[in-house]
């Protein structure tokens, strides 16, 4: 299992989309409260500017499409383990086209692709919990059995575990990894719990990144990446 854990955490790429203008009034959204583009993309160019020189990644940038308003969330397109992506079929029929620069951006990295092409099949990468010993998959509204069990047939060397979302849109609306071993859960004050934990890691660096006008659809940070460690010899 030591092995299987090796490179957890480390990433050297990630996948970007930019914003389209369509997202402020067209993106999926389970409250009516108004998204202020112009704020939505300075606080994305800095979450991006984060990723580029604070941790140091290669980041690809895909642009923006006017006819997916929900682009700019690209976890949801592909789940990334290793040197092997899973590319989705996103619960929302809209977001169905949005793999397609996905699929491609991934293929230039020379990683290995799986397709979910079974139309029964639904999965979100939002609803994908990876703890680097195995996956917790979220059976939400977006995400439902077989897309777990298409996930786990892709990813044979880990355990998949299902969760039920009763509430929220994701599994990682309300929970994400705080690093190795540990699984930082939400709470009715969920910015103020997440940060006692990550209080008491002394050797991890925090970086601050606004994310007010994203929430407002949904979106957390870990919704506008697919995070990727790339061997060298891939």
């Amino acid at each position: 299992m030591a092995g299987l854990m090796a490179g957890f955490g480390h990433y050297t790429h990630a996948v970007v989309r930019g914003i389209p203008a369509s997202l402020a009034k067209e993106a999926l959204r389970s409250s009516q409260a108004e998204v202020n583009l112009a704020k939505a993309r300075g606080e994305h160019e800095a979450y991006v500017e984060v990723l580029r020189t604070r941790l140091g990644l290669e980041v690809v940038e895909l642009p923006a499409d006017e006819s997916l308003p929900d682009c700019v969330f690209v976890e949801d397109a592909a789940v990334v383990c290793g040197d092997t992506a899973l590319i989705t079929r996103p619960g929302a029929e809209s977001r169905r086209r949005e793999k397609e620069a996905m699929e491609a951006a991934l293929k230039d990295l020379n990683l290995n692709l799986v397709e979910m092409t079974d139309e029964t099949a639904t999965l979100d990468g939002g609803d994908v919990l990876f703890t680097g010993r195995e996956f917790f998959v979220g059976l939400s509204k977006r995400t439902n059995q077989r897309g777990a069990e298409i996930l786990a047939d892709a990813f044979k060397d880990y355990a998949v575990s299902t969760v039920p979302v009763l509430e929220g849109l994701h599994l990682k609306s309300f929970c994400s990894m705080g690093g190795p071993g540990l699984i930082v859960i939400g709470s009715s004050e969920p910015a103020q719990k997440t940060l006692k934990v990550f209080e008491k890691l002394k050797d991890h660096m925090l970086i601050p990144v606004s994310n007010l006008e994203k929430v407002k659809l949904d979106g957390a940070l870990t919704c506008c990446s697919v995070l990727i460690n790339k061997k060298a010899n891939i």
